[in-house]
């Protein structure tokens, strides 16, 4: 009886690994148009004097707090994310100097008043400006089309092997997932810089474009 069971689980493992099968891997895009932008920025001061550069940074981010709250973001869409007074040492001319700097982060809903933005935070004192990054408020609901249309490719795919072999794709028996991947789409900016970007003339600065959703599967389907 013990002789038989272990037969039959011998025979059972055997039929399990040689079942006919074809892995495949998939990919799915879809491209979106960003809804929102995430902005970080900040203001930077140097001089000989703690205090002094400290009044001179708390004096910009003043201002830039009070455009910002008249340009009708909420309050909840904006907060400093960084703080710092250092002092450094040049070691060439034996002074010693402080830095000051400040960082917010800004969430603008309607990207279309971009560069309106932008132009008032610099004329208000911002420069230096660390990252603008878009986004979109539905990307989950983008990322699961993507991996559909991955598994749509990965079939397509096992299909068209199969099929020049004669035979037909099965049920699926392992699906490996890897992350959805996003890829935003750079900001344009002028070539001189937004520190001049007061003096030069009104123009487009920034390129919307699309965010690039990308999810990649690899399926093992039985032949038969």
């Amino acid at each position: 009886m013990l002789m038989s069971l272990f037969t039959l689980m011998a025979s059972a493992q055997l039929q399990t690994q040689t079942i006919p099968q074809i892995s495949v891997s998939g990919e799915g895009k879809v491209s979106v148009k960003p809804d929102y932008v995430v902005i970080t920025l900040g203001v930077e001061n140097t001089g000989k004097e703690a205090g002094e550069v400290k009044k001179l940074n708390d004096d910009t981010v003043d201002k830039v707090l009070k455009f910002i709250k008249s340009f009708g973001i909420p309050s909840s869409d904006y907060q400093t994310t960084n703080v710092s007074l250092n002092k450094n040492y040049n070691y060439e001319k034996k002074i010693y100097s402080y830095v000051a700097n400040q960082s917010l982060s800004i969430t603008l809903k309607d990207v279309t008043k971009y560069d309106a933005l932008m132009m008032g935070l610099v004329n208000q004192g911002i420069n230096d400006i660390n990252q603008v990054e878009f986004k979109s408020t539905k990307i989950e609901e983008y990322k699961s089309t993507a991996r559909k249309e991955a598994i749509k490719s990965a079939k397509r795919k096992a299909e068209d092997f199969a099929g020049t072999l004669g035979q037909k794709v099965g049920k699926a028996i392992l699906i490996t997932d890897t992350n959805a991947t996003v890829t935003p789409i750079p900001m344009l900016m002028k070539s001189a810089g937004w520190v001049m970007a007061a003096e030069a003339t009104p123009q487009q600065t920034l390129a919307v474009g699309e965010i690039e959703v990308t999810a990649t599967v690899n399926v093992s389907f039985v032949l038969e």
